[in-house]
């Protein structure tokens, strides 16, 4: 790493400090700057997805039974 650092002119903190902000910038989700690019996104969560979404009244259901009251149904 301090070959490294040397080569490109920088200190070894520098150069490790560089070397973080552009390892975690790789990991960052890339911005939805668009229509095209938000669209996108959706279609690779729902191609990630293999089952359905629970409808409303199904989501209510379960938060009532976990608060030990009855299902609600709209």
């Amino acid at each position: 790493m301090r070959a490294e650092a040397e080569r490109e002119g920088k200190s070894l903190s520098e150069w490790l400090r560089d070397a973080g902000n552009e390892r975690l910038a790789a990991r960052r989700s890339p911005a939805l700057t668009s229509t095209d690019a938000l669209a996108a996104f959706f279609e690779d969560c729902d191609a990630r997805e293999h089952e359905t979404e629970p409808d409303w009244a199904e989501h209510l259901a379960v938060m009532a039974r976990s608060r030990g009251g009855s299902s609600f149904a709209p």
